[in-house]
C-alpha cells in the first residue's frame, strides 16, 4: 500500500465517510423505506437549519471560540421575523433580511465582549444563551406563536426545485461560501493561525481582534437564515426555535474533526459530521417502526437519537485530545531525535 494511500485513509473525512457508508447500510437493512426518495429529501429538509448553523460554528471553532448562542439567538430572530411580518405587516423576504441583520448584530455582541473585554468565550456566548432566548420568550410572553405566512414564503421550507428541497439550495450557497473563505481566502487561513496560537498570530502582524469578530459575525448572521428557513419550514414563530441546536452543531463540528481547541479541521469534515447526525438521528425513527419493536421498545428508540448524540461528542472531543497529544509527542520524539543527529 503506497504512502499516499495509507495517509488518505487516515484522514478523518475518509474515516467518517465509511461510518456514514455503514449508517445507511445499517438503517436500509433494519428499517423500513430507508432509501426512497422522499426520506432522502426528509434527512435533508429537516436537518439544513442544524447544518447551517454548523457551517457558522467552523470558523468560530477554529479561532479557538466557542459560541453558545446561536440556538437562542435563531429563537429571537425567529420571533422578530413574526413579528415584523405579522405586525408590521412587513414582506417576507425584507424581514427574512432584517432577521440576518439581527443576527449580525447579536453576533457582534457576542465578538465585541470576547475581544474587546477579554472575556472568555464560554461564558460570554453562556450569558448570551440565556439573554437572546430569554428576550424571545419575553416578546412572546412564553406563548404566542406567529403563523399565517404567505404561501410563496412557505415554500422555501416545503416544495422542491429540481427534485431538491428548497431550502437545500440555500445551504449548498451558504456551504460554498464558508468553505471559499476557510479555505480559499487570507481572512480564512487566518482563523486557523488564531486558534492555534492567537500571540504568534498577533506577532505575525495578524488583526487578531477584527477578524475574530467576523467570525461571530458570520455566526451570527447564518443563524437569523436558519431562523427564517425553520418558520419557512415550521409555518409558525415561537420563542422556543432552535432549542439544543446549539450542541447539535457544536457536535456536528467536532465531530467533523474541527479541534475543539482550535486551529485544525475542514469545512468537508463539518459537513460529513452534519451529515451522519443527520441520518442517525433519521435512521432511528425508521428503526423504531420496524416490526419486530413493540411500542415500548419504540419509544426507547426514538429516545436514543439524544443518546447516541451525546456519545458521538465525548468521544469526538476525546480523540481530539489524545490526537493532539500524539502529535506533539511525535514533534517532541522529532526534535530530540534532530538535536542527536547534530550533535552526532
Amino acid at each position: 500500500m503506497t504512502s499516499s494511500i495509507k495517509s488518505s485513509l487516515a484522514r478523518h473525512e475518509t474515516v467518517l465517510l465509511l461510518v456514514i457508508v455503514l449508517e445507511v447500510v445499517l438503517f436500509n437493512a433494519l428499517g423500513q423505506r430507508f432509501l426512497t426518495g422522499g426520506n432522502i429529501s426528509n434527512i435533508f429538509r429537516h436537518s439544513v437549519e442544524i447544518g447551517l448553523l454548523a457551517l457558522a460554528m467552523t470558523p468560530v471553532i477554529l479561532t479557538g471560540g466557542i459560541d453558545l448562542s446561536v440556538g437562542s439567538m435563531m429563537g429571537l430572530c425567529a420571533v422578530l421575523f413574526g413579528m415584523m411580518v405579522n405586525t408590521l405587516g412587513l414582506d417576507p423576504w425584507l424581514a427574512g433580511l432584517a432577521a440576518i441583520t439581527i443576527g449580525a448584530l447579536g453576533g457582534g455582541l457576542n465578538a465585541v465582549l470576547i475581544t474587546r473585554l477579554n472575556l472568555p468565550p464560554l461564558i460570554v456566548t453562556l450569558g448570551t444563551f440565556s439573554l437572546f432566548r430569554g428576550l424571545a420568550e419575553a416578546l412572546t410572553k412564553g406563548s404566542v406563536a406567529y403563523s399565517q405566512f404567505p404561501q410563496s414564503f412557505l415554500a422555501l421550507g416545503n416544495s422542491n426545485t429540481a427534485g431538491i428541497p428548497t431550502q437545500m439550495w440555500v445551504f449548498l450557497a451558504v456551504a460554498a461560501g464558508i468553505w471559499l473563505l476557510v479555505h480559499q481566502t487570507t481572512l480564512g487561513r487566518s482563523f486557523r493561525a488564531i486558534g492555534f496560537s492567537a500571540e504568534g498570530a498577533r506577532y505575525a502582524g495578524i488583526p487578531v481582534a477584527r477578524n475574530t469578530s467576523i467570525a461571530y459575525i458570520i455566526a451570527g448572521a447564518v443563524a437569523g437564515l436558519a431562523a427564517v428557513i425553520i418558520v419557512s419550514r415550521l409555518g409558525e414563530a415561537r420563542a422556543n426555535a432552535g432549542i439544543g441546536y446549539e450542541l447539535l452543531a457544536i457536535t456536528a463540528v467536532v465531530l467533523g474533526g474541527v479541534s475543539i481547541f482550535g486551529g485544525t479541521g475542514t469545512v468537508a469534515g463539518t459537513l460529513l459530521g452534519w451529515l451522519s447526525l443527520a441520518i442517525l438521528n433519521n435512521g432511528l425513527t425508521r428503526i423504531s417502526e420496524y416490526r419486530i419493536f413493540d411500542q415500548s421498545v419504540s419509544s426507547v428508540a426514538r429516545e436514543l437519537s439524544g443518546m447516541l448524540t451525546g456519545v458521538l461528542l465525548i468521544a469526538a472531543l476525546a480523540i481530539g485530545t489524545v490526537m493532539k497529544s500524539l502529535a506533539v509527542r511525535r514533534a517532541l520524539k522529532q526534535s530530540l531525535e534532530n538535536t542527536k543527529a547534530t550533535h552526532s
